[in-house]
This record gives structure tokens, sequence and C-alpha cells, in this order.
């Protein structure tokens, strides 16, 4: 940089910034210049190189520890349909009746675009997928169901020709058998959330305001697959974890952990407010990293938190019968359209109301806001079903997630009791991009530093 006539080798990076009302901000632009302006100067570090002033505080500890697709390899984003009104819906039934009409030869196409409100892009052409999709006879088998926001299970026509990113190399595993998937954003604004799933999912079905990626626990051969190579395939599903990683655990703890012992554990450390507190500015640019305590008994202790988690969240746990609220007074069940409808949060009563006279109670105020990635969990599932009437297994289900959202709370608080003795002393998981980069040797690790490879 040429200043004065004089060469200046070192560039400096500076930062400032002004908020307030646009009046004022123009205002003070027209009455400041640069040298009235109080900088701060900035110094970006690999790997982002961050322009904005942030707090470096634990980043070298932090970057010491394997982030989440160092842990579970495979893994993509979650599906887009970029057509959620046609694909998507509450009623298995209704779904199929709009699939029929979507495949029914008797109907123009100009009739069936204006009645299910399809639009042509650069890469669909109604025209073209409605004939492939009449032409599988085995289309009812492709409707399945899918997360779509937190507890929000609905039915998907999860067809090739019907959606535009199907991410199979991952949501086919999710599909071929029993399987759990680890559900968390690579970058976030809002919350940081972290969730999970026995099903395929959408992209934000955590991430209210960022796209999120599914971590599945275990890969299945694909049964598709008829070429050279895939007799040299495992017959039997496999788990997709970093060898090195259970290899380094192994040592650490004298036997390998089973994969889902591993699971819980991220599961559990991911839920702990002191971790997500403490590491909020990290969280924010990159998938999460995941210290594991070297100390076997604590270890297993996390485990049994995590999956306790892991089922409140399957809705599949023995903790949730009987659930902690009811459903009262008699009516339609019919969700009302906002406040003006009945549907608000009553905080004194402790009641959620869904219309003028029905509502679900007990709900503490710290369940009815808590949030997952977000998402204001017992508010988003009814507005997302305003205007529908709630039948018994509707009511049952939402009295199963307001129960395991105040068990969840209760079980952070267990976690964050023992979260400070898992950076004590963490295994060191050999091989990962930061142990590298960083120059720092993991905690316990008497490894000299390596080149990148």
């Amino acid at each position: 940089i040429k200043r004065g006539g004089q060469q200046k080798k070192d560039a400096v990076a500076r930062h400032a910034e002004l908020w307030g009302l646009r009046k004022q901000k123009y205002d003070w632009l027209s009455n400041n210049d640069l040298d009235a302006t109080e900088w701060r100067e900035l110094v970006p570090k690999s790997e982002f190189y961050l322009f904005v002033p942030r707090t470096d505080k634990g980043l070298d500890v932090y970057e010491r520890w394997p982030h989440v697709p160092e842990i579970f390899v495979v893994n993509s984003t979650g599906i887009k349909t970029h057509r959620d009104h046609f694909v998507f819906d509450f009623d298995c039934e209704a779904l199929k009746r709009r699939i029929r009409q979507f495949r029914d030869r008797n109907l123009t196409d100009d009739f069936v675009r204006g009645a299910l409100k399809l639009k042509d892009t650069g890469d669909w052409k109604m025209s073209e997928r409605r004939k492939k999709v009449e032409e599988d006879v085995d289309w009812e088998d492709k409707i399945v169901k899918c997360l779509y926001r937190p507890f929000d299970m609905r039915w998907v026509f999860y067809h090739y020709h019907a959606i535009d990113r199907g991410r199979l190399e991952v949501m086919r595993h999710m599909l071929a058998g029993e399987n759990v998937a680890l559900i968390t954003p690579k970058q976030h604004k809002d919350e940081f959330g972290a969730f999970t799933t026995e099903t395929i999912g959408v992209h934000k079905s955590v991430a209210a305001y960022d796209t999120n990626y599914y971590f599945p626990l275990y890969l299945y051969p694909n049964a598709d697959r008829d070429d050279l190579f895939a007799q040299h395939e495992p017959a039997e599903r496999r788990p997709n974890l970093n060898p090195k990683a259970v290899a380094a655990l192994a040592q650490a703890y004298g036997v390998a952990p089973s994969p889902e012992e591993i699971f819980h554990y991220v599961y559990a450390v991911l839920y702990a407010p002191a971790y997500r507190e403490k590491y909020a500015e990290f969280l924010r640019m990159d998938f999460p990293r995941v210290p594991f305590t070297s100390d076997v008994r604590l270890f297993g202790q996390l485990v049994a938190l995590g999956e306790r988690l892991t089922a409140l969240h399957l809705l599949t746990s023995a903790e949730l019968d009987p659930p902690t609220c009811r459903f009262e007074v008699e009516g339609d069940s019919r969700i009302g359209k906002g406040k003006s409808a009945g549907l608000r949060y009553e905080a004194k009563e402790q009641c959620v109301y869904i219309n003028a006279t029905q509502y679900f109670a007990p709900v503490a105020e710290t369940v009815w806001s808590y949030q997952v990635g977000g998402y204001q969990v017992c508010e988003k599932w009814l507005k997302d079903r305003q205007e529908r009437r709630l039948d018994l297994d509707d009511i049952r289900t939402y009295c199963r997630i307001v129960t395991a959202l105040g068990r969840t709370l209760v079980i952070q608080t267990e976690i964050d009791a023992l979260y400070p003795g898992v950076e004590k002393n963490v295994v060191a998981i050999p091989g990962h991009t930061s142990e590298v980069e960083s120059g720092s040797p993991p905690i316990g690790s008497t490894r000299r530093r390596t080149r990148r490879t």
C-alpha cells in the first residue's frame, strides 16, 4: 500500500460498525470521516479469516477436537423438494389423492398445473415428470414419513421425479433399515440446534434460517447396484464412524464403545448448555467440535443421558407415559388462525390455547419458550397446523412433545453438572484437520506436528 509516496509493507485490517436508525447513520456519515472513526484492529486467522471482531478465547482448545463430519463421515444436507406444497401432507390419503391426480393422463397438463399449483423450472418440466411418475407402478411405496420440523413428522412423496434434491447418498441409509441420524447445522444465525431422527428429513428441520446436515449412524449396502464392485461391498450395515476415532476411544477405555454409545455421547455433549454457551461464537461458523473425555465412567454417564435424550426426541421414550399435560374442554379441536382466533399461551394459567376454549395444560413457560435451532417448538408445531382439526393422534403427540421438552430441560441440567469434567482430560483423536493445522497437539498426545495430506 502506498501512502504519501512511501511504501507500506504490512496491511492492517480494521473494523467499525454503527447501529441505529437510518437517519442517524446518514447524519453521522455526513459529519465524520475515516480519521474520526473509532476503528478496531483485526487479526484474521485461519481457517475463516473473518473480517469482523470475534472472541478467540478457548479457540486453541476447541480446535483440537474433531468436528462432527470427522466422527460420522458420510453426511449431506436434508432433502430440498422446491415444491413442498405438492409433495408434503399431514394426511397420507390426501397426499395419495394428489399424486393420483398428477399421474392421471386423462387430465391435461394445464389443468394439473393449475390445480396443483406447479411451475416449470430450468431442471423440472412438469409434463416430462408426469410421464415418469405415471410409469412407476410402485409409486405408493415412495410415500414415506419425513421429519419436517422438530417433532413434526409429515408424509412426503419421496420420488426422484417429484423433488429436486433427494440427497439419496445419505437418505437411502435411513430408508434401508433401522437407523438413526444426528442433525446439526454447519452454520447458524440464531440459536444452535441439534436433533435426531429415524427417518429422512428436510434441509431446515432443525435450522430455522440455515441449512442442516444429516449424519446417519449406520450405512447400508446398496442393493440396487449390479456392477463389478458391488460384490466387494459389505453385506451387512456398517457404522458410519471414523475408524481412527473408534480406535482412539477403544485405547482410552480398554474396550471399543458401541456405535450407539458414541452417538449418544455426542448427542449429550451437544445438549450441554455450558458447552453451547462457552463455544457459541465458534458454533455459529462451522460444524460443532466434540471433546471425548478420557474418563470411562464419565463417558458412560453422558452416554446414558444422551440415550434418554435421543429416545425423548424420537418420542419413543417410556418417560413420556403418562404425559405431563392434558387436553382440556370439549369442542371441535380446530386450531384457530392466530391470536384473534384464540391461538395463544397464557403464562399465569400455564395453558396453551388452540382456540377460544380448548387448551393444553399444564405447560410451563420454559417449555413453551424452548427452542431447537431457532424454532420455538410448541408454538411452531401448532402454527403450522392453523385451521386444521387435531385428531386423537395429534393431541397425544402434542402432549408427548410438551413432556419431552420438560424432561429435556431436566436432563440438560444433569449434563451441565457433568460437562466440566469432560474437558479436564480429552482423548486425542488422531488425524483430524484442525489438529494438523493448529500446530497444537491434542490433550494427552505426544505426537509432533505433521504435514497435512
